[in-house]
């Protein structure tokens, strides 16, 4: 990761811990919890928010541009992601990784 300022890397860092807290708060949590915690449309925006994640990621440590994109979906893809898991509630540990990869992809974006 020598070629990332240190900016890109705590970004990067973001969004891998923001893409392990989601799919695991789903996989975990939001499954054994049930109700409204696996309506569909949460389900699919946690699932989402874990791929944009991942993908953000990726794009930044291929050094690609295009980064720019993925990481301007990604904030948003994670605000909405930590507004329903606030919502819901018991899931603080998947509310702060999205804010913070929010708030660090909003700043690769530009």
């Amino acid at each position: 990761m020598s070629h990332l300022s240190p900016q890109m890397r705590a970004c990067v860092d973001a969004c891998l811990n923001c893409y392990t807290v989601c799919l695991s708060s789903f996989s975990g949590h939001c499954l054994e919890m049930g109700g409204e915690h696996t309506r569909p449309d949460h389900a699919r925006l946690m699932l989402a928010c874990a791929e944009i994640c991942r993908t953000s990621a990726h794009f930044m440590l291929l050094g690609t541009p295009h980064h720019r994109h993925t990481c301007a979906e990604c904030a948003e893809i994670c605000t909405q992601c930590a507004e329903d898991c606030e919502r819901l509630g018991g899931m603080q540990d998947c509310v702060e990784a999205c804010r913070r990869c929010a708030e660090s992809c909003r700043a690769m974006a530009a």
